[in-house]
């Protein structure tokens, strides 16, 4: 899985630093920081910058780690989290498919992901120069375990104290993706 493995890590990477950097600072037309806050207090993910300031950090600094073959099964935890996270929190109920705004895109990422951490990023990584025995099937199962337990953590009620209902309208920001038919993950 060579080849496999670093075109997954050339796509996979370098969208999910954009797909952070969308929450984060509102590149390629997404929400920015206030925008995924907003949505995130719709979602009752409260305090809701604090929600979108990890998941844009953990989806670019992932994304980031990803890319590079650096901590390869830290980087599929990090993003099976927020992965983890948008299936529980807005994708779940509407089935498995994505033309109803269903789960089936975080899968396939955290599948891939998965993956990588199992079969390792390739030769052309830093964990292949510094880390080779950082890989297997073992570390692949933590990750993902590691990912579905932060999700938990992180959204645990007693970490996001309630509040008011949002108001109509509350959580829909422009370029908030919320508003265009789509839920940021």
């Amino acid at each position: 899985m060579k080849l496999g493995s670093l075109l997954i890590r050339g796509l996979v990477g370098p969208l999910f630093i954009g797909h952070g950097g969308q929450k984060l600072f509102g590149w390629f037309g997404g929400p920015g920081l206030e925008g995924t806050a907003g949505f995130f207090e719709s979602i009752g993910l409260r305090p809701g910058r604090k929600h979108a300031t990890a998941a844009g950090v953990a989806e670019t600094a992932g994304g980031a780690m990803l890319t590079l073959g650096l901590a390869t099964p830290v980087a599929a935890a990090m993003i099976s989290g927020t992965m983890a996270t948008a299936i529980r929190k807005v994708h779940l109920k509407a089935g498995p498919w994505v033309t109803n705004g269903g789960w089936e895109f975080q899968a396939v990422v955290i599948a891939a992901v998965a993956g990588l951490a199992d079969a390792g990023p390739g030769p052309l990584s830093i964990d292949a120069k510094r880390f080779p025995d950082f890989h297997g099937p073992a570390l692949a199962a933590l990750a993902v375990a590691g990912g579905v337990a932060s999700s938990y953590l992180a959204t645990h009620p007693k970490l996001n104290p309630p509040g008011p209902a949002p108001s109509e309208g509350e959580g829909d920001v422009a370029g908030d993706p919320a508003t265009q038919g789509a839920a940021p993950n």
